[in-house]
């Protein structure tokens, strides 16, 4: 069985002293579910030390929301692996949509920066997901499979769990609506098949796990089905009780 990993992508939000309080306060609600769930707090740059004040030597881990391929050299404004792991990251997210659609990171970009990341000993979580119009025009499963076969693309992997693929429709991340649990389930059994093809027996245990208007309300029937293996959790992360909340029902969903 697959451990579920919960994360919660703080995005551009908090300043120092709002996210030590949210770190404390999330710390305070929530048991040590290691047994049973990974839980990843992903917070901007700025704040990497401040969270790893209050999560260190506890059950959470800490993560990044972006990274370089390069280790060091003339990248203004890029900070490579070897920083984040400086900083106490364990894990990173890598082809976030909001970095796709905006910002214009392709593909191939995603595919350097993972190898970057693994080579580092950085844990990786690789976002990948369909527009509106891709699902509607039902081209949805091409572009997806086309995202997960070039960042996977020659990609040496020592262990299944460091990595983790997260599905987050775009039309669904941050706008209220989300793929029903069987939508979500069935393009997670397709990723599956994917990551199959690509490394063998080994995908088996590779996590896949579901992002786009993640909340409390819909957290146990998304980790109920069998092809989803936790959350990345958006803006219902940057409230202590709900995402507290979150990590008790999922990791309860999953034990059931």
């Amino acid at each position: 069985m697959r451990k579920p990993l919960i994360a919660a992508n703080w995005k551009m939000n908090m300043l120092r002293w709002e996210a030590q309080e949210l770190a404390r306060s999330f710390l305070e609600k929530v048991p040590d579910l290691t047994a049973y769930s990974d839980v990843v707090l992903i917070p901007p740059f700025t704040v990497l030390d401040v969270v790893r004040g209050v999560v260190d030597g506890t059950h959470v881990k800490l993560g990044a929301q972006n990274v370089f391929w390069e280790e060091r050299g003339a990248f203004t404004g890029e900070i490579s692996p070897g920083m984040l792991r400086d900083a106490g990251c364990e894990w990173v997210i890598v082809g976030h949509s909001e970095r796709r659609h905006v910002l214009g990171e392709t593909d191939e970009m995603v595919n350097k920066k993972i190898k970057a990341s693994l080579d580092s000993g950085l844990n990786v979580i690789l976002c990948v997901g369909e527009t509106l119009e891709e699902r509607e025009s039902g081209k949805h499963l091409k572009r997806i499979t086309g995202q997960v076969e070039i960042a996977l693309s020659q990609l040496e992997l020592d262990s299944p769990h460091r990595l983790v693929i997260a599905y987050e429709p775009v039309w669904a991340i941050g706008t209220g609506k989300n793929a029903t649990p069987d939508e979500a389930d069935y393009v997670q059994g397709t990723i599956r098949e994917i990551t199959g093809n690509i490394f063998g027996d080994m995908a088996e245990e590779v996590r896949i796990v579901y992002g786009g208007s993640v909340t409390e309300e819909n957290i146990q029937e998304l980790i109920g089905e069998p092809n989803i293996d936790g959350a990345l959790v958006g803006g219902a992360s940057l409230q202590a009780e709900s995402l507290a909340k979150i990590v008790q029902m999922g990791t309860e969903a999953s034990v059931v």
